[in-house]
């Protein structure tokens, strides 16, 4: 089976960052994802630096990849530049959090 970003980013967006009750992909925390055969490589940032659940944001994110069907290795990886602002999220969850 063909894993696609489609797939990957749904499984993703299952996500919710408890701390404002969004999806992770709607609030533009993903930035890229590599797929390689059945290898997987998420880079995604948090909305803080001192973000108290950082450890917990990324095992979900892994476990939602992992489910992902024809997925078989997940590789998350947190990154700081760009820094993440709400510019970054989509137009619903701008005009819910303004």
């Amino acid at each position: 089976m063909i894993v696609t970003q489609e797939a990957v980013y749904a499984g993703i967006s299952t996500v919710i960052d408890p701390e404002v009750g969004f999806d992770i992909v709607s609030l533009g925390l993903i930035y890229n994802v590599i797929i390689e055969e059945a290898n997987v490589h998420v880079k995604m940032t948090l909305s803080t630096r001192g973000c108290p659940l950082h450890e917990l944001i990324k095992q979900w994110t892994k476990e939602a990849v992992e489910k992902v069907k024809g997925v078989q290795n997940c590789e998350i990886e947190i990154v700081w530049e760009p820094a993440w602002n709400i510019t970054m999220a989509s137009e619903s969850v701008k005009k819910a959090l303004s």
